[in-house]
C-alpha cells in the first residue's frame, strides 16, 4: 500500500486577502516564516498598492501553482482621467492632460471598444525582461523602452461608479474581467487615450483568481493570530491542493492501482479513461488525492504523484 502523504508539513492552498503596501514577495516570506516552511508560492503578482485575492501554495501545493498560471483574473479599478503616469498608476509621476475632460457616456463608450481579444503595450515600468534586463530597471534608469505587445483578452468591462465633481478630473470605477498577463494599468491608460484624454490606474483590488474570490481570502492578520501559537493553526484556512481544478475529471484507482502510480507507473484504470485526453486527478478509494496524470490510449500516466511506495519488505 502508498502512504498518503510524502513528508511532514503543511500542505495546501492558503487565499489571502493582501492590503495595499506589501509586495506580494512580502506576504510570501510571512506566510512562510508562520508556516516554517521554505515551500511557498504565489499564484499570481500583485503590485505594491494593490489589494485583494493572493493565493498563496504551501508544501505539496506549490506542485499546482503551473495549473493556475492561465487563470482568468478579476479586479475592481479605480481609473483617473485628466493626467498621464510615467508607471501608468499612482505611483509614477503624473503629467496633465492637455485634452478636454471626458463625460461619462464617452467613456462608456470607449470601454465598450475596449472588450475581447486585443494586443496590449505592458508598461514600461514592469517584470518584463527585455535583453536579460528588467523592463522597470531600464526605465528607473532613464533608459528607452521598446516592449513588445501580448495578446490578451478583456472578458469584460464594466463602469460601477462615476465622479466627476472635479469637472477636469473624474474618476471612473470599473471591474474588468480579464486573461491572465493583463495590465490593468494598461487598461486605464488605454481608456484615456480612447477618450482623447489621459489617465492612469489610482486603485486596484483583486476580486477573483481564477476560483479563488475575495469572499474566500482571509486577511493578514487573522493569519498571524491563528499561527501565533504554532503553524497548525493555519489548517483550518487551509484549501486541498487540488482545490479550484475542477476542470479535472477525477478517476478512482483501485489499491493496486494507486501502488503502480506510487511506483510513477502508467496505469489503465479499472474505471475507465475520461474522453478527449488532458489532465485528471487520480484519487485512492478513500478519494484521497494521489496524482495528476495524463490520459492517452487508454492508460493514464502519472505526471504528479502525492503519495510514497510503500517501504520494500524485507525477505530473510
Amino acid at each position: 500500500m502508498a502512504r498518503s502523504s510524502l513528508g511532514p508539513g503543511l500542505d495546501g492552498i492558503l487565499i489571502v486577502a493582501k492590503p495595499a503596501g506589501p509586495t506580494s514577495h512580502d506576504v510570501v516570506g510571512l506566510i512562510r516564516r508562520l508556516a516554517a516552511t521554505k515551500r511557498v508560492g504565489h499564484g499570481g503578482t500583485l503590485d505594491p498598492f494593490a489589494s485583494g485575492v493572493l493565493p498563496i501554495f504551501l508544501g505539496h501545493g506549490t506542485r499546482m501553482v503551473e495549473y493556475h498560471l492561465g487563470d482568468r483574473k478579476a479586479y475592481r479599478a479605480t481609473v483617473c482621467f485628466g493626467a498621464s503616469s510615467t508607471t501608468d498608476d499612482l505611483e509614477g509621476e503624473l503629467t496633465p492632460s492637455t485634452g478636454v475632460a471626458p463625460t461619462r457616456d464617452a467613456v462608456l463608450v470607449a470601454m465598450a471598444g475596449l472588450t475581447g481579444p486585443m494586443s496590449q503595450r505592458p508598461p514600461a515600468f514592469s517584470a518584463i525582461k527585455v535583453a536579460g534586463r528588467r523592463a522597470y530597471a531600464m526605465a528607473r534608469a532613464g533608459e528607452a523602452v521598446v516592449l513588445s505587445s501580448r495578446e490578451i483578452t478583456i472578458h469584460a468591462l464594466t463602469m460601477v461608479a462615476w465622479d466627476d465633481a472635479e469637472a477636469d478630473r473624474p474618476v471612473a470605477e470599473v471591474e474588468v474581467e480579464c486573461s491572465a498577463g493583463t495590465y490593468v494599468r494598461a487598461v486605464a491608460r488605454d481608456l484615456g487615450e480612447a477618450v482623447g484624454s489621459s489617465a492612469y490606474l489610482g486603485a486596484l483590488t483583486r476580486l477573483a483568481s481564477g476560483p479563488f474570490s475575495l469572499t474566500d481570502a482571509v486577511a493578514l492578520d487573522d493569519i498571524r493570530a491563528a499561527a501565533a501559537p504554532g503553524p497548525a493553526g493555519l489548517t483550518p484556512f487551509l484549501l486541498a491542493i487540488d482545490a479550484g481544478l475542477d476542470r479535472f475529471p477525477t478517476v478512482t484507482l483501485t489499491s493496486d492501482e494507486v501502488a503502480a502510480v506510487a511506483r510513477g507507473q502508467f496505469v489503465r484504470p479499472s474505471s475507465g479513461v475520461p474522453a478527449g485526453g488532458g489532465h485528471v486527478r487520480l484519487v485512492g478509494p478513500d478519494g484521497s488525492l494521489v496524482a495528476i496524470a495524463s490520459g492517452a490510449e487508454g492508460r493514464l500516466a502519472p505526471d504528479k504523484v502525492f503519495v510514497a511506495p510503500a517501504a520494500a519488505v524485507a525477505v530473510g
